[in-house]
Parts: C-alpha cells; structure tokens; sequence
C-alpha cells in the first residue's frame, strides 16, 4: 500500500491569487518567506536594486532541472555585471536555500513566491522582474544560429554518459525543447509569475504613491517589455482553487 496522501487546501494571498497546496508545507512556505523577505530588506538596506529571476526550473517536456539551475545561476551573475554588482541584486528563485521539501508541488512553490512577490504591502517588493529567454539558454548551451539541434543532440550524447538524470530524458524532447521552446513563455510557473507582476503594476497605477512611473520594471530575454506587454494577461499556470 502506498503513503496516505497529504491534504489540500485552497490558501489564497493578498492579491486574492489562490492556490492548492499541501497543508503540512504551511510551515515551510512561510518560513521561506520570512527568510527571503529578510534577505531582500538586507539588499534594499546596502542601497541596491532589488530583482527577481523568472526561469523555468522543473524537468518538464525535454527540460532538465540541473540544466535549468545552471542557466539561473549564470543570468543572476550576467545581469548583476551588466548593472553593476554594487548597484543591483537579483533574487535567484532556482537557488538551493530557497527550496521546499521534495513533497513540494508547483502550486506550493508559486504561493510562496507570490507573496515574495507581492510583498507585504501588495505592492510589491522589487524594482525589477527578469523573465529569461531563450538567448540565455543558447548561450549556455553554445548554440550559434547555425545547426543548433544538432549541437544539442551532441551535448546530450556527451553528457549523458555521465550524467544520469539528464539520460532518464529522451534525447529527442531534450532537443527540442532547448532549440525549440526554453523560455518562461513553456512555464506555468512563469505564467502565473507574469500575471502576477501584472496585478502589482495595475495597482501601483491606481496608487497616488506609485502611478505609472513607478511600476515594476519588466525584462523579456534581456530586452525591456514594451507598454502593451506590460498590461497583457496570459493563461494561468499552477494558479487555481483545489477541485474536488
């Protein structure tokens, strides 16, 4: 007989964005919040801008989590050279003291970060949000315009060898999905984190304090989103009430 399952719930943030959760990682989400929300304060403190990293993570249709943790931490640095590493931080959301337990589902990791997100206030705690492309992952992989799938069949041959879990994924999907689609715009977490940031800048418009100008700033693949991106909606990801 296999282990009961854990219970769910809907737990919903102060943005009314809700999500099923496993009840016993209570404990562990909010802690985690406390935790980072204390490290973004030390940041904001030492006079930096405050980011976060929007970057498909789970291995998922081709992608590799230790893949996709590596990219994280190699557009975390870029973009700290790029504005300065006394000027800038980014919060890198694929970091390891920044996880749950293995028991984790999307929807557990996506309340906690839309808290992250939404601050306490509900107006958010960051100056900027990085959602990361597939420039970032053709960089990683070394891929030039030129024969690009192939390049990847061939990191995969070579790597494989050694590396297990990237051999439990199928060659093919992995090639794919690395030429073809490795961007937020294939991840449900992305989606609800776009959405997201999307709430926070309306209601930054709607505040005397805040207005236009002071919305959370957008990147897209390293390039700022344009006005209209900025206020376009997308399909939900791990977002949603339990259904029974």
């Amino acid at each position: 007989m296999g282990g009961a399952q854990a219970d769910k719930a809907t737990e919903c943030t102060r943005a009314g964005l809700c999500y099923c959760i496993n009840t016993d990682l209570r404990g562990a989400i909010q802690q985690n919040i406390t935790d980072i929300r204390a490290t973004i304060a030390a940041q904001r403190a030492a006079g930096k801008a405050v980011g976060y990293l929007s970057i498909p993570i789970s291995s998922v249709a081709g992608s590799v989590f230790g893949e996709n943790i590596k990219v994280a931490a190699e557009v975390k640095e870029r973009v700290e050279e790029r504005l300065g590493v006394h000027a800038a931080w980014l919060l890198n959301t694929g970091a390891k003291e920044f996880s749950l337990p293995a028991s984790a589902s999307g929807a557990d990791y996506m309340l906690m970060w839309t808290n992250v997100l939404e601050g306490q206030d509900g107006l958010g705690d960051f100056d900027f949000v990085y959602f990361v492309g597939p420039s970032e992952f053709a960089r990683h992989f070394g891929l030039t315009g030129k024969a690009d799938l192939e390049k990847l069949e061939a990191y995969y041959d070579a790597t494989a060898k050694t590396d297990a879990d990237l051999k439990k994924i199928d060659r093919r999907a992995f090639r794919d999905y690395y030429g073809l689609r490795a961007s937020v715009a294939f991840s449900l977490g992305a989606h609800d984190e776009w959405d997201i940031i999307k709430t926070i800048n309306q209601k930054r418009i709607a505040d005397t304090k805040f207005g236009i100008p002071k919305q959370i700033g957008v990147f897209f693949d390293g390039v700022a989103v344009a006005p209209g991106g900025l206020e376009s909606p997308v399909s939900a990801g791990s977002a949603g009430a339990c259904r029974d």
